[in-house]
């Protein structure tokens, strides 16, 4: 992938133009899309610096920094999370992606080790240090989020972080010298005091709200009791299928995982 700076040549390249931590896009007929070189040319000039960061259905695609000021009517900017369902799925995630490096990038402007101006890499996806030669690759923090089921019931627990009455399966961050098993029995410990076994692999997604990989797992509990730390979990309690709280929105794992618990309690009830 080159990520030098690149002059957008294609009038049907993707443009992904961010003002701050929020995206540009065209929004048709209720709508919204990733607006193309030629759908923006009417009123703002090439940006400056531009970086290729992949293709998309064929169509080059690039991400720059802008202004927000004299737009058209139908443009107009947003945080990209939100975006989800407005956007068509591949999009969403690969604006994802574009968020994702850009705030790398503003965030490692300067080299961490000598404290001179960081420049895109010439061979890599990296930030090189003009005057000493450091690098320093995209940051990405995995994490693991797990279902906890007994029987008929998943484990579901309210962060602080959560909208009211909104509950979820336990997520936290891999730890330096840990494995994803290790990190899984570890959160669950620490947050809700459960034990499991019977550890399986689910499924990954990146989440680069702002900069995570969620590795998702299933497990089955050891014991029943539930004892929260009152920090990061506020409540937690066993839910049947039937009898579920707010939960998350499709485009999470978190979510993915609460469906196949649903899915699989149906299919045992058929």
């Amino acid at each position: 992938m080159d990520m030098n700076p690149s002059e957008i040549t294609s009038s049907d390249a993707y443009l992904f133009l961010f003002d701050h931590d929020e995206l540009l896009i065209r929004v048709n007929n209720g709508i919204a899309q990733i607006p193309l070189a030629s759908d923006v040319q009417s009123f703002m000039s090439q940006p400056t610096i531009t970086h290729s960061i992949g293709i998309l259905h064929g169509h080059e695609c690039f991400i720059a920094t802008i202004g927000n000021d004299n737009l058209p009517e139908d443009f107009s900017f947003a945080k990209v999370r939100p975006l989800y369902g407005q956007l068509e799925d591949d999009f969403f995630w690969f604006a994802g992606r574009a968020s994702h490096i850009m705030n790398w990038m503003k965030n490692n402007k300067f080299c961490g080790c000598c404290g001179s101006p960081m420049h895109v890499f010439s061979l890599e996806l990296a930030m090189e240090c003009s005057q000493c030669g450091h690098l320093v690759y995209p940051r990405i923090s995995p994490a693991i989020i797990v279902a906890v089921t007994r029987n008929n019931q998943i484990l579901l627990a309210h962060s602080k972080r959560f909208a009211p009455n909104r509950y979820s399966v336990i997520a936290g961050f891999v730890e330096p010298g840990e494995t994803l098993e290790e990190c899984v029995r570890r959160e669950l410990k620490e947050e809700v005091g459960v034990a499991v076994h019977n550890i399986q692999y689910f499924g990954s997604q990146p989440w680069p709200f702002p900069d995570s990989l969620m590795v998702a797992f299933t497990a089955q509990c050891s014991n029943e009791e539930i004892t929260i730390d009152n920090q990061e979990i506020t409540a937690a309690a066993w839910f049947s299928a039937g009898n579920l709280p707010d939960i998350p929105d499709k485009p999470s794992v978190g979510r993915q995982l609460i469906d196949w618990f649903v899915e699989k309690h149906h299919e045992k009830k058929n």
